[in-house]
């Protein structure tokens, strides 16, 4: 066997153990395919997390990187450049906002939605109106303020004492929401897909009731479409299906189709609270990544890519369901564009995990959301033949488990 420089070992003696990943080393990808070192081919339903919206090593957006390479890398923000100039452009063209602040990641950009909140509030209505309300199973990011406002317990145990100041109810639940909701929000802040919390859509009437009660409270109305963003449920921003338009919205992940960048969107005098001084980044709005969001947009907005990213979609579905009638595995599917979710029947609720390695065995890279789902974020170009192919490899992988539970 091939003898390696660095290996999966070598990620225990030298990274911080907070993750946990498999031995499985990817040193390749092209499409929707990867190689690992061993150059055992893979085929990737996870995208990077809802990341690699265009696959891996997309020509275009390789291009613009390199462009952009030969010309300027870095600033900061003590001056300003012509790519986030042009990528502000697109973004306030094509959706409800006037300005936009840049950083790197959704955590920044949800970071600086719930600071902007605050200070909005504080501005016109006083201090005492800075109660953030958020959604259980919701999913926000990983500073502090962000597992704060993020509505599971898991990721704020033993960070405490944690941001004061916010509250969590049911999602999709209206009437739980009016009874803690009053003059002293100065936000709600929602998913208009829940992700991490499981593949969950918003109710449409709830989105819509949601946007009544901030109207009538004087509260922001913040979407995190930092899974759902730029194409993943077949429309540029989920938004735009409900119906529904916040006052600030977050976008991240597939922005960069695999750069880092995240970006907040708002009005203009919503915008306004954020003045100089009042909060910054040393790397948003760097060169590099705007360049090749520049370029992932020309390219994910489009009529025809986006009808594409729903027929992918009924494609899934159906062999997910196909898969269901055979083996009794999923007990609900759950779906919007691509942002997939097959929930395991209660048998097999806590052991998603172990769905997970079987795929990854026999070449197929998948996700969950929480324990008793198993998500897919692929690609929105991934091609059919690659989607059936992953599909056999995924009923192969269910399969064996339930053989292994059924000899047990």
């Amino acid at each position: 066997m091939t003898q390696h420089s660095v290996s999966r070992a070598t990620f225990d003696e030298v990274i911080v153990p907070n993750y946990n990943p498999p031995a499985t080393l990817p040193v390749r990808g092209e499409g929707s395919r990867l190689w690992d070192q061993d150059g055992r081919e893979h085929i990737d339903f996870a995208g990077g997390i809802a990341v690699n919206v265009l696959g891996h090593r997309h020509p275009r957006l390789v291009e613009a990187l390199k462009d952009q390479a030969d010309k300027l890398w870095h600033l900061s923000n003590a001056f300003t450049n012509e790519p986030v100039l042009e990528l502000a452009q697109k973004l306030t063209a094509r959706t409800f906002a006037d300005q936009v602040f840049f950083c790197n990641s959704g955590a920044e950009a949800n970071e600086a939605a719930f600071k902007l909140a605050r200070k909005y509030a504080h501005d016109h209505h006083g201090a005492g109106k800075h109660e953030i309300i958020a959604f259980n199973q919701a999913f926000h990011g990983r500073t502090l303020f962000t597992v704060s406002v993020g509505g599971q317990a898991k990721y704020r145990e033993g960070f405490e004492p944690v941001p004061a100041g916010i509250s969590h109810v049911p999602y999709n639940d209206i009437e739980a929401l009016r009874s803690v909701i009053s003059d002293r929000t100065c936000a709600v802040v929602m998913e208009p897909v829940q992700g991490e919390g499981g593949v969950v859509p918003a109710d449409p009437e709830f989105a819509r009731a949601v946007r009544e009660l901030c109207d009538e409270h004087q509260a922001l109305l913040i979407f995190d479409e930092v899974q759902t963003g730029v194409g993943r449920t077949g429309s540029l921003y989920a938004y735009e299906q409900l119906g529904v338009t916040p006052d600030i919205l977050t976008t991240a992940k597939a922005l960069g189709g695999g750069f880092p960048i995240g970006a907040m969107l708002t009005r203009r005098e919503i915008a306004s609270s954020l003045n100089v001084g009042s909060h910054g980044t040393t790397y948003g709005g760097n060169p590099l990544g705007c360049a090749v969001a520049k370029a992932v947009l020309d390219i994910v907005d489009d009529v025809e890519l986006l009808e594409g990213v729903k027929r992918k979609q009924a494609l899934f579905v159906k062999l997910l369901e196909d898969i269901s009638a055979r083996h009794h595995c999923f007990r609900e599917i759950r779906s919007a564009g691509l942002l997939i979710g097959a929930e395991l029947t209660e048998h097999w609720h806590g052991q998603a995990a172990k769905f997970l390695a079987a795929a990854r065995e026999r070449g197929l890279m998948l996700l969950v959301a929480g324990p008793n789902v198993l998500r897919m974020t692929p690609s929105l170009i991934i091609p059919d033949e690659d989607i059936r192919e992953g599909m056999a490899l995924l009923e192969e992988a269910i399969a064996s488990v339930l053989e292994v539970e059924h000899c047990a």
